[in-house]
């Protein structure tokens, strides 16, 4: 035990090890394999005071050429351990290889991208009346909090980070213990940028506690969280008086819409990664199948045959095609959500559930569900699962299938399948969803816009509003007069 890693905070240019001890565990197995420290209340000041010290002292705010450079080199430095990071969340995270790949090589390009938007920030100035000249400056806002969740630790708090850095502002990181040995491994990368400025990044393990005082601070003008909604709700209603800025991607309820015209030899693999990527652990999870009745019983059976055939297990196993859940407790909720939608009227399709043989039952695996229901307000379907269960639903005609898919809190993503030219557009434009994907899914780029439309958040996590969370606007008015003629 005394020769496994211990995760520390990085604060203020110094590792701490401080707060609650606790394990590392492996979800595949339940293994421990490491040792971390969650931050509490006093961290989460320090981390604080070090980023606003950073803030108002150094040049990093002034000078975009060196925030493009850092940035440029955390690329390179991430891009070159990528090996390292993938094992780890294999490890700690449950992802099998390719799942924990798909994170890790979205993670440079994000850098890149940040870099070249410090470099091509932008104001405007024109000459309202003669004589007068007024200049609007875009400027960093100051300390930016950044709260990650577990299920893609480092893709996602790199999304929210590389603008922040590249606006100008300086960071107090928050992630989750969950993965404390994948935030040391980010901490330690960030760290060794010679570059950076003491302070201006600064990564510790947290909770509630922690992460309430980056939320109710002063001197932390904005949050960008990317977690459940419920949680996004009391950031909102605690930021509140602090009128502060969120920028906030939630939970996800992600219908896959497939008309009678769709190529289901693409469909049905499509849908099943939508379902088992990350086991279902995925704002974007393709957790709702609305399918054209006229192919609905063809759809069903192809999904339920593949579905059954999901090789379950460890990374370890290169033939492992979906990893475990973060945890036990997580495996007994998902389970209790399936149960309580049989209990009221959810038609077993494949029931799934628990993996109950060894050497599966040691981990946190549930085998994918797939049901089919005819209300939509059932929890089932209106409620993020958070793990690997399809709820499907018959629909008649394109205007039905508008409806259900709306019929929903959440509007963060849709895919929509169909040969036609016009009808999958018609409906993109039709769908209250941040994100619609025509015959594909989970197809990201750094370029384009993030978000969620209703309960799935506000503002935007890529593309070029992605730095907005992260500015403010000032107006210069000057009356320099005419020259003499």
């Amino acid at each position: 035990m005394s020769n496994l890693p211990v995760s520390k905070h990085w604060i203020d240019g110094v590792w701490l090890e401080s707060g609650q001890p606790g394990d590392s565990i492996d979800p595949a197995t339940s293994e421990v394999i490491g040792r971390h420290f969650v931050a509490g209340p006093e961290e989460a000041q320090k981390a604080i005071n070090a980023a606003r010290r950073c803030f108002l002292e150094q040049s990093w705010r002034r000078d975009r050429n060196l925030r493009a450079r850092v940035l440029n080199r955390l690329a390179d430095a991430f891009q070159a351990h990528t090996g390292e990071l993938v094992d780890l969340l294999e490890r700690e995270n449950g992802k099998v290889s390719r799942h924990a790949h798909l994170e890790v090589d979205a993670v440079p390009h994000c850098f890149r991208f940040n870099a070249a938007l410090a470099l091509t920030e932008y104001g405007r100035a024109a000459s309202v009346a003669p004589g007068s000249l007024s200049i609007v400056v875009r400027e960093p806002v100051g300390v930016a909090g950044v709260i990650a969740p577990w299920n893609s630790p480092v893709a996602l708090v790199i999304r929210s980070l590389a603008p922040a850095l590249a606006a100008g502002c300086t960071a107090a990181v928050m992630l989750p213990k969950q993965t404390a040995q994948v935030n040391a491994l980010i901490a330690r990368l960030v760290s060794e940028i010679e570059e950076l400025p003491q302070g201006a990044v600064n990564i510790f393990t947290g909770g509630y506690e922690a992460g309430n005082v980056l939320v109710t601070s002063p001197d932390v003008p904005v949050i960008s969280f990317t977690g459940s909604t419920t949680t996004g709700r009391t950031i909102s209603a605690n930021a509140a008086p602090r009128l502060k800025r969120l920028g906030l991607e939630l939970g996800g309820k992600t219908p896959m819409i497939v008309f009678g015209d769709a190529d289901l030899s693409v469909a049905v693999p499509t849908i099943v990664d939508a379902l088992t990527v990350f086991a279902g652990q995925f704002c974007m999870t393709g957790s709702r199948l609305l399918v054209e009745r006229n192919i609905a019983d063809q759809l069903i059976k192809q999904l339920k045959d593949r579905l059954a055939l999901v090789k379950l297990g460890p990374a370890a196993d290169p033939s492992s095609e979906m990893g475990p859940l973060i945890d036990k407790p997580n495996v007994e909720r998902v389970d209790q959500m399936v149960e309580r939608a049989i209990a009221t009227g959810a038609k077993v399709i494949l029931r799934g559930g628990p993996a109950t043989e060894a050497p599966l039952n040691k981990g946190a695996f549930y085998r994918p569900t797939l049901l089919e229901v005819e209300d939509s307000k059932l929890e089932i379907v209106q409620k993020e699962v958070f793990g690997p269960v399809l709820i499907v639903q018959r629909f008649d005609d394109e205007t039905e299938a508008i409806r259900l898919a709306n019929d929903s809190e959440y509007g963060l993503s849709a895919s929509v399948w169909s040969r036609d030219s016009d009808l999958p557009l018609r409906v993109a434009m039709a769908l209250e969803s941040g994100t619609v994907w025509i015959n594909g899914w989970a197809r990201l780029a750094d370029q384009f816009e993030e978000g969620g439309f209703k309960q799935s958040g506000q503002g935007r996590m890529r593309g070029l509003a992605v730095i907005d969370d992260f500015i403010e606007y000032k107006h210069i008015a000057l009356q320099p007069g005419l020259a003499q003629a």
